[in-house]
C-alpha cells in the first residue's frame, strides 16, 4: 500500500474591490510614489470596504477553491483558518465561514501572521497524512489595512487585504513534499500590535497612543527575512531530495520586493522564477501565498508535475518553506 499524500486539488482567491494607491497615499500620510516604489515595490494595494470583514473575504476564497476542486461542502473534513486579523476575539473567524458555507466539519483558527498559510499547509497535510482527514480546507485570510495607522508612512504602505484558499485531499500523488517550520520568539517585539489582548486590555489610553496598529522595526524584519528564508528553503528542498534548480517557481511571501530579490540571490534562482504580485496587492499577510499560488494556476502558468517552494516570515517571528508538487491540470486543458 503506498503511504498517503496531500495534494491540492482546488484554489480560489478573493480581493476587495477598492484599491488603495500611491497617489491616494500621498494625499494621506507624508510619502511619495517614488518612495514607495523605491522602498517596497508596491503601487497599489486592496482594502476591505465598509462593513466587509476578514470572514468575507475568506467566504468568497473557500467557495471558488471548493467550486475549482468540483467538491460539495459536505465533502469536508475539516476547515482551518490562518489569519492575524480575526472578526473579533471570540468566536473564531473559522466558525464565521463554516456557517456561511454551511459546513458540519471541525473548524479553527491559525495564527503565524505572515507565515500562517504555510503552518496551515503543515496542519492540513499532517492531518490527511495521519488518515484523520480526506479532505481539508485550508484559507489565509487578512485585513491589515483594518491595524495599520494611516499616519505612520513606514507601515500604512506596506499591508493590503485578500484571501487565498485552497482544498488538499488524500492522494497517491506526491503533492506536498515537505515541510520545515520555525519560530524564534525573542523576536517578538520585531513586529507586533500592543494592546487589544489581555497583556495590554483596551483602554482611552491604548486608543489614544495608538497601540492597537502595527508597530514594524523594518530594518530588523528585513535581516531577519534574508537569513531565514533562504536557509528554510534549502532545508526544505533536501528533505524532497531535490536541487533548487529543479524548482518551477520560487513562491515567496509578498513583503517587500527588496527582500523577494536578496531571497532569490541568495538562493541563486532567477528573478524571472520568483513570482511576485506584490506591485498590486502589497502585502497580504497569510493571504499572500495562497493568492499568488491562484494567481499562477488561472493565468495557466503551472502544469503537472511542477515544483514550487512556498516561503513565508512573519510577526512571532515564525517562518516556514514548503516544496509541493503541482498536480492540478492548467485551466481549460484536459489532465
Amino acid at each position: 500500500m503506498m503511504a498517503r499524500s496531500a495534494e491540492i486539488v482546488g484554489v480560489g482567491s478573493c480581493l476587495p474591490e477598492k484599491r488603495l494607491t500611491n497617489a491616494d497615499l500621498e494625499k494621506m500620510v507624508n510619502t511619495s510614489d517614488e518612495w514607495i516604489l523605491t522602498r517596497t515595490g508596491i503601487s497599489e494595494r486592496r482594502i476591505v470596504a465598509q462593513g466587509e470583514a476578514t470572514s468575507d473575504l475568506a467566504v468568497r476564497a473557500c467557495e471558488s477553491a471548493i467550486s475549482d476542486a468540483g467538491i460539495e461542502p459536505g465533502d469536508i473534513d475539516l476547515l482551518v483558518v490562518a489569519t492575524s486579523t480575526p472578526d473579533m476575539l471570540l468566536p473564531s473567524t473559522a466558525c464565521l465561514v463554516q456557517a456561511h458555507l454551511g459546513l458540519t466539519c471541525p473548524a479553527f483558527d491559525m495564527n503565524a501572521a505572515c507565515t500562517g498559510f504555510i503552518y496551515g499547509l503543515h496542519t492540513a497535510s499532517s492531518a490527511i497524512e495521519a488518515g484523520r482527514a480526506d479532505v481539508v480546507l485550508l484559507v489565509g485570510a487578512d485585513t491589515l489595512t483594518r491595524v495599520v495607522d494611516f499616519k505612520d508612512r513606514r507601515t500604512c504602505v506596506l499591508f493590503g487585504d485578500g484571501a487565498g484558499a485552497a482544498v488538499l485531499r488524500a492522494s497517491e500523488n506526491p503533492g506536498v513534499r515537505s515541510i520545515v517550520l520555525g519560530a524564534d520568539g525573542k523576536g517578538n517585539s520585531m513586529l507586533k500590535i500592543p494592546a487589544g489582548g489581555s497583556a495590554m486590555p483596551a483602554s482611552p489610553e491604548t486608543v489614544q497612543t495608538r497601540l492597537h496598529f502595527i508597530q514594524m522595526n523594518g530594518n530588523e524584519v528585513f535581516k531577519f527575512a534574508v537569513r531565514a528564508i533562504p536557509r528554510a528553503t534549502r532545508a526544505a528542498l533536501a528533505a524532497s531530495e531535490i536541487d533548487v534548480s529543479e524548482l518551477a517557481w520560487l513562491v515567496p511571501h509578498q513583503a517587500n520586493q527588496r527582500i523577494l530579490d536578496t531571497i532569490a540571490d541568495r538562493l541563486h534562482v532567477p528573478h524571472e522564477r520568483v513570482f511576485s504580485n506584490l506591485a498590486t496587492t502589497g502585502n497580504t499577510s497569510a493571504a499572500s501565498i495562497p493568492l499568488a499560488i491562484d494567481d499562477l494556476y488561472t493565468s495557466g502558468r503551472l502544469a503537472p508535475g511542477n515544483l514550487l517552494a512556498l516561503v513565508g516570515f512573519g510577526a512571532g517571528v515564525t517562518w516556514g518553506a514548503a516544496i509541493v508538487e503541482w498536480t492540478k491540470a492548467t485551466p481549460g486543458k484536459e489532465a
